[in-house]
């Protein structure tokens, strides 16, 4: 054999080689862990999907999706958590920071991304720009967005002077949140009447109480118990005919009178490119926080007349969205 038969014969060699690699590379499908806090009904799903899919990520063919549900019960999360590991996914989605802070109690080590929380707040990541550790994503910043929320409402209530204010104190943003409305309902001369729940069973006592105490308005906070309650917020204060303040528009598509917030679609559709970034090698540490871009103003006008209210014409301008 000679010298350049030989050289073609490896040559041709270390291509076949080179193919077989690639195609179990290209064969390969990344496995991604997906912790919900609640069950599975869950709207916003999709549109990470989605941002998946423009990424160029084909379910079953690129990806497969290992989905966990909590149903309500955080003490949960801790085990679910467990099981993903020991499924060995590639990386770990959780929805909110209480199922974040499970998962990194179980693991340091898988990547995990946020699609909609407060990291800094609830201590997940130590900045910003540079978050250190298993943990990264987008944050809400929902704490910095109420005292904005509660300028609305007053505006399109201009005779409110009582607000209940529902709460929950297991939402790492709670505190934080709550000192910012407060300082801002003094400068409004608005009265807050604090309400703090820790189960959909305190949800009817509440709302007796701030019927009790003739509130004028609903403030609601954001927490996974509001979401997973959304329906049932809405028809007690349906029922008594309150005006209410929501943090998402998944209360006012529900029947809510107005929210103001992040639009929690376009933060999933964006976690997607961490996903994306983990899979091709980055590190979580090294990716920057990302804060919200898209916010929404949305009015329920059928709301409004169903419990007998005017919205002025100024509010109705601002809206991104209006319900008729």
């Amino acid at each position: 054999m000679n010298r350049n038969n030989l050289i073609g014969m490896l040559a041709a060699a270390v291509l076949a080689i080179c193919q077989t690699v690639d195609a179990q590379q290209s064969g390969k499908i990344a496995r991604v862990g997906v912790l919900f806090v609640g069950g599975k009904d869950q709207p916003h799903w999709e549109s990470f999907k989605q941002g998946l899919r423009e990424l160029g990520y084909v379910e079953g063919k690129h990806v497969m999706f290992l989905y966990r549900y909590a149903d309500g019960i955080e003490e949960r999360m801790g085990a679910l958590t467990a099981e993903l590991v020991r499924e060995k996914v590639d990386v770990i989605v959780a929805t909110a920071s209480n199922s974040a802070k499970a998962a990194r109690e179980v693991t340091r080590t898988i990547p995990i991304v946020v699609t909609s929380g407060n990291l800094l707040e609830s201590g997940l990541a130590k900045g910003l720009a540079s978050p250190g550790g298993n943990v990264t994503g987008l944050t809400l910043m929902a704490s910095d967005l109420n005292g904005k929320r509660l300028e609305i409402f007053q505006e399109a209530l201009p005779k409110m002077k009582s607000v209940a204010v529902l709460w929950t104190a297991r939402a790492f943003e709670a505190t934080a949140g709550y000192k910012e409305l407060d300082a801002t309902s003094k400068a409004l001369s608005l009265r807050l009447h604090s309400l703090e729940v820790r189960s959909a069973e305190d949800l009817a006592p509440a709302f007796g109480a701030m019927t009790k105490a003739r509130d004028q308005g609903l403030f609601l906070m954001l927490s996974p118990l509001a979401t997973l309650n959304s329906r049932r917020i809405v028809e007690l204060a349906l029922k008594r005919r309150l005006p209410g303040m929501f943090p998402t528009k998944q209360f006012t598509e529900e029947g809510g009178l107005m929210s103001y917030g992040t639009s929690t679609s376009d933060m999933y559709r964006r976690a997607a490119a961490y996903v994306d970034k983990i899979l091709k090698g980055a590190k979580p540490a090294d990716l920057p926080i990302e804060q919200p871009m898209k916010f929404e103003f949305i009015v329920n006008l059928k709301t409004a007349k169903q419990i007998g209210l005017t919205i002025p014409p100024n509010v109705l301008a601002r809206a991104d969205r209006v319900i008729r």
